[in-house]
């Protein structure tokens, strides 16, 4: 088969920091470091950049997206979805405020005229997304593997070849910095006293602080805190 030199994007966006929610950028991650790819093949940490991916997207002939995606089917499932239908499923089901902002980013391109030519959206069903600090659950880690598996099967049938890196990637190229490599990342996690994952209690016992009744918002990335001027020393 010819060598197709299309440009094309491939992209693992989400957050870390939320469990599950980080499956994209853990994918992609594994794929640079396990694979590599001719010049106009672009890996890309896409994170939750949202809007500042536009010009990226409208560069790339074709686009790849690795990405946590609520399809409503059971933890662990993985689901691949092509062409038109990849805007559809990015916002079908927000889990979050960086798939609002990439359905943003598809539909601009769109807009615009610079939609790539295909598209292909890799997913999975995530289990876990309210733990902060945590990383991907056990079913969800499991299709890291099989879902870079498919992605370069349908590289490869557009023509595009991936080749094994003879050694793993060192360092000193990696997509990410290496302080939150999935591996240290999940090695050296303070325990739940060190750094708890509802709350400080030193902050939690002062009485002229009322915390709004509604949980913490994961999307919105805060908490609304009132504080009683009335009562502080």
């Amino acid at each position: 088969m010819k060598q197709n030199d299309k440009k094309v994007l491939i992209l693992g966006i989400g957050n870390i920091l939320w469990a599950d929610e980080g499956f994209g950028v853990r994918a992609v991650e594994t794929l640079n470091r396990q694979y590599e790819f001719p010049p106009h093949v672009r890996l890309m940490d896409g994170g939750t950049q949202g809007i500042y991916l536009l010009q990226h997207v409208q560069e790339a002939d074709y686009l790849v997206v690795f990405d946590a995606v609520d399809y409503g089917l059971a933890p662990g499932t993985l689901k691949l979805v092509e062409g038109d239908e990849v805007p559809r499923f990015m916002g079908a089901r927000k889990m979050s405020l960086h798939q609002t902002g990439f359905q943003e980013v598809l539909s601009m391109a769109a807009l615009l005229g610079d939609l790539p030519e295909k598209l292909l959206l890799a997913g999975v069903q995530p289990q876990e997304l309210e733990d902060y600090g945590g990383s991907l659950r056990p079913v969800v880690k499991a299709q890291i593997a099989p879902a870079i598996e498919a992605v370069l099967e349908w590289l490869s049938r557009l023509g595009i070849e991936a080749r094994r890196r003879k050694a793993l990637l060192t360092e000193a190229l990696p997509l990410t910095p290496p302080e939150i490599d999935l591996e240290a990342y999940e090695r050296d996690r303070p325990s739940p006293r060190e750094a708890p994952r509802t709350g400080d209690v030193r902050v939690l016992r002062r009485t002229d602080i009322r915390f709004d009744p509604k949980p913490l918002d994961r999307r919105a990335g805060y908490m609304t805190v009132h504080v009683d001027r009335r009562r502080q020393d």
